[in-house]
């Protein structure tokens, strides 16, 4: 397929009650904040863009374990006074994310007006980005590396585990930091359908709200366009498909994905097994959040 169809789907006002009370706090918080980190870099908010531009800045792309290698991060939009660093997460880098992340936010802050901080000698960092991009789990990778410390804040595998903005959190003791946990903020409207569905694809949007049928056929039109095949291999297809209804049902056949399903006829109700559907598209989705369909890079 030369282009993708959305058939005039709308994700754009996703914005649950938490979010909008979380972005309150959070403008609240950042007149207290020396640094900001942001992971990931498409999660910028402009609601939130006039106050970060006098704070200095770290750009954090987590998961790079699943990113592919072939297609660098741009940092588009990044101004004076930012400091940048993609940072991995697993032994290909030279250098772990938490061993980047407090030297570099110590340089930007000592090198940084302060303004009615100037006098005082502890850091406070503000983590920022959409939902299930990470956010805790720096966070208490810098509790045990620095202080040796378990876990401060919880995390989880869907969007929505951070309800709101947290009490400071100490990182580190040279020098004095402390790290703000916020929940994950999307912006009230997203610019438009396909941004959706590849934040959705990445969990920082509920399935459900996007749809699962609809979230496997556009990773299918993404990996044929960045011809990306390793969902050949994996599910032991003859060759790649461009349409999602045979993938679906190739692998609701194979793992035996099926649902009991109640079929009125002429003689009374009957039980017939059907394949599962939905079960098989979130079973795809699945096996790409783990990089178990290769290393993809959605933008």
């Amino acid at each position: 397929r030369e282009r993708f169809e959305f058939g005039g789907r709308d994700v754009a006002s996703w914005f649950p009650r938490h979010m909008a009370k979380g972005l309150r706090q959070m403008r609240l918080v950042l007149r207290r904040a020396d640094c900001l980190v942001h992971i990931p870099l498409s999660g910028r908010n402009p609601a939130l863009q006039e106050a970060l531009g006098i704070r200095p800045h770290v750009l954090v792309l987590n998961k790079m374990d699943l990113a592919d290698p072939r297609r660098q991060p741009v940092s588009a939009g990044a101004g004076p006074g930012w400091g940048q660093r993609w940072c991995h997460r697993q032994s290909d880098s030279p250098v772990p994310v938490p061993l980047q992340v407090v030297p570099m936010v110590a340089e930007l802050v000592a090198n940084s007006p302060r303004y009615h901080r100037a006098e005082s000698c502890e850091h406070n960092i503000l983590v920022i980005g959409v939902p299930n991009v990470g956010k805790s789990s720096l966070i208490n990778s810098l509790r045990r590396l620095h202080l040796k410390k378990g876990k401060a804040t919880a995390v989880g595998g869907e969007p929505g585990i951070t309800k709101a903005v947290l009490s400071r959190i100490q990182v580190c003791e040279k020098p004095l930091m402390y790290l703000v946990d916020t929940p994950g903020v999307l912006p009230p409207r997203l610019g438009d359908v396909e941004t959706g569905v590849k934040l959705a694809l990445c969990g920082a949007i509920r399935d459900h709200l996007v749809g699962e049928d609809v979230m496997a056929d556009y990773l299918l039109y993404t990996l044929n366009k960045q011809r990306q095949f390793g969902y050949v291999q994996r599910y032991r297809l003859g060759q790649a498909c461009d349409h999602i209804e045979p993938l679906l049902k190739h692998v609701a056949l194979t793992q035996g994905r099926t649902q009991k399903v109640k079929v009125l006829t002429g003689t009374g109700n009957v039980n017939m097994m059907m394949l599962n559907y939905p079960a098989a598209a979130y079973e795809f989705l699945r096996d790409f959040r783990a990089g178990r369909l290769g290393r993809v890079t959605l933008d």
